[in-house]
């Protein structure tokens, strides 16, 4: 049994929670809170009833150290680079669900994030964590930049394509829409129920922070400079991410070029489901889980190809996707605690 903490206390926090407690290779020894210290984690999340006698703590890098193998990063941008350094130092394995390692360049991170980046050497070798496309990089892996919900659910159908040399370099738009859990637990009033409900609304538009995330995975698969306009939208629902995205489809390249190279890509990946021609996803079908639906089509007066991807942002955008991960890292089975999750019948 691994020994593993939680620093944070959000909902991706209790996400990992509701992953970890019923697995029997881990033993969750540790979770930290800013601002519930001393609270225990059964009446912050009272749906954990008596699973757990774990108590809210401070964050203190000591205690995490005895106490932990793997840890997971639960923070905001900014927390997780002198935590992370000094805990890869001791040893530990550490999965970041925040945003201070997905971006190689300290350059970039300052410029989105507006923050100077403190342990710049840990860039290098920080493993991005989607494990289908990374999977041997993961498994002898120190650090994980767990990616972000938009990226995973437009990188996921984009890389194979920029990869075969199927579509475009230039023109590739990426339209999402999101749950309002990915707004955080933290109370603002751009998440309040009444600004919410029954509206959808653009967001960050040409300046959210995912961009360069997306534009950075796209352009390692493209080997080369990729154009790339990435829009968020707010829904009203809890949770989920649907995004499509629109590509021009490379010159002798057709739609069913563009199924084969995802089949081939995801070919025996348990959660990566690519639709029948005709079927698109729905963020109903992988609720709570870490499933992911890809489907495509070309459009039928052009050469555009519209590509579909559906998954759940707390799950396979966060917490389920960083126990996939650590369990990559610890030699757990991939699999483990995370097959049947949230599956609707």
């Amino acid at each position: 049994m691994k020994r593993v903490g939680i620093v944070g206390d959000g909902y991706t926090a209790a996400e990992l929670l509701r992953l970890l407690l019923p697995m029997d290779e881990y033993d969750v020894t540790y979770i930290s809170s800013a601002d519930n210290i001393g609270t225990a984690v059964s009446a912050l999340y009272p749906q954990f009833g008596d699973m757990t006698q774990l108590v809210c703590e401070p964050t203190a890098t000591e205690a995490i150290i005895s106490r932990c193998d793997g840890v997971f990063l639960a923070l905001p941008h900014g927390q997780s680079m002198p935590l992370a350094a000094a805990l890869i130092e001791a040893g530990l394995y550490c999965v970041d669900l925040g945003a201070d390692f997905r971006l190689r360049d300290a350059g970039l991170y300052r410029s989105y994030y507006e923050l100077e980046h403190t342990a710049p050497e840990l860039l290098s070798t920080a493993v991005y964590g989607i494990p289908e496309l990374y999977r041997e990089q993961i498994a002898v892996a120190r650090l994980i930049a767990n990616p972000g919900c938009f990226p995973t659910s437009a990188i996921m159908p984009l890389v194979p394509l920029l990869a075969a040399g199927l579509i475009e370099h230039k023109g590739i738009i990426v339209d999402s829409k999101s749950g309002v859990s990915g707004a955080g637990r933290g109370m603002k009033e751009t998440s309040h129920y009444c600004n919410v409900n029954e509206g959808v609304h653009p967001y960050g538009v040409g300046t959210h922070r995912h961009a360069p995330e997306i534009r950075q995975q796209l352009e390692l698969a493209a080997a080369g400079s990729v154009q790339m306009v990435f829009t968020p939208h707010l829904i009203p629902m809890s949770r989920g991410i649907l995004t499509t995205t629109y590509s021009y489809l490379a010159d002798g390249a057709n739609e069913g070029d563009a199924r084969a190279a995802l089949a081939q890509a995801y070919k025996g990946e348990y959660f990566v489901h690519l639709l029948p021609p005709g079927q698109w996803p729905h963020t109903r079908w992988v609720y709570a889980s870490n499933h992911v639906q890809i489907s495509l089509a070309q459009d039928k007066d052009s050469h555009i190809l519209t590509a579909v991807c559906a998954i759940d942002n707390l799950c396979r955008g966060a917490s389920a996707q960083a126990v996939q991960n650590m369990n990559l890292m610890l030699g757990i089975p991939e699999r483990r605690g995370l097959e049947l999750i949230g599956l609707y019948p």
